[in-house]
């Protein structure tokens, strides 16, 4: 099975009504929070685009250069759930990239991710938040995906959810994470994001933070850990 039905799907199936990310932009003044439910709809959408548009098949690279924000992880378990390598910026030649507004990348198809706090494109010839709108909520894999097939740059699916486990035992039983941690590397994607997956938990992001809001987020929030 693919990380995502290993560590995003039992949370699913548990409450799909219960928050999974929380996002605030401090720069913008902006809070979004997605529900299990939502980001589902997100990541299958993905998972189908990836696949069904541009033959994203098991191990295939998908390049994922934006910052940590509820669109990269409906972004990321989309494409982990199709059986991509999500790869980073080091990387050249993956099949698809998906690059914020102003971004590059060497990829046979780049798309832009508008980042905007309510999902709307940007309207670059290749728009993520456009394109994916268009598929289906739900994803069915043509098969399995293997425990050895590559998953996060060079670690398999079996090492990155072991990993995600393993840092996921440090954050408590179904944590309320806030981190002001960047994805920006396979460590952080690993401590900043499925960390919290794997713990049965929840995430509260911030982006651009502001100092002098944190400790009454972390109150308003019920925050039971924090990172960054």
């Amino acid at each position: 099975m693919s990380v995502t039905e290993i560590l995003f799907t039992p949370l699913l199936k548990a409450d799909p009504g219960r928050p999974l990310i929380t996002h605030y932009d401090d720069a913008a003044g902006t809070r979004i929070e997605l529900s299990r439910a939502t980001v589902k709809n997100w990541a299958a959408k993905t998972a189908n685009w990836l696949r069904d548009e541009h033959d994203v098949e098991p191990g295939d690279p998908v390049a994922v250069l934006l910052p940590a924000h509820w669109q990269t992880v409906g972004l990321l378990l989309g494409a982990w759930w199709c059986g991509a390598r999500v790869v980073g910026a080091g990387f050249s030649d993956a099949k698809v990239a998906v690059v914020p507004p102003g971004g590059t990348a060497d990829a046979d198809v780049v798309a832009v991710a508008s980042l905007h706090p309510m999902g709307l494109g940007s309207g670059a010839p290749v728009d993520y938040a456009d394109d994916v709108r268009v598929h289906g909520d739900d994803f069915m894999p043509w098969a399995p995906v293997a425990g050895s097939t590559p998953a996060l740059d060079e670690s398999t699916v079996d090492e990155v959810v072991a990993q995600a486990r393993e840092l996921g035992t440090a954050l408590g039983s179904e944590p309320r994470v806030l981190s002001t941690l960047e994805w920006d590397s396979p460590s952080a994607v690993l401590e900043g994001f499925l960390a919290a997956l794997a713990a049965g938990g929840s995430l509260v992001q911030v982006s651009n933070p502001d100092a002098s809001l944190l400790a009454a987020r972390r109150e308003s929030e019920k925050v039971t850990r924090q990172l960054g």
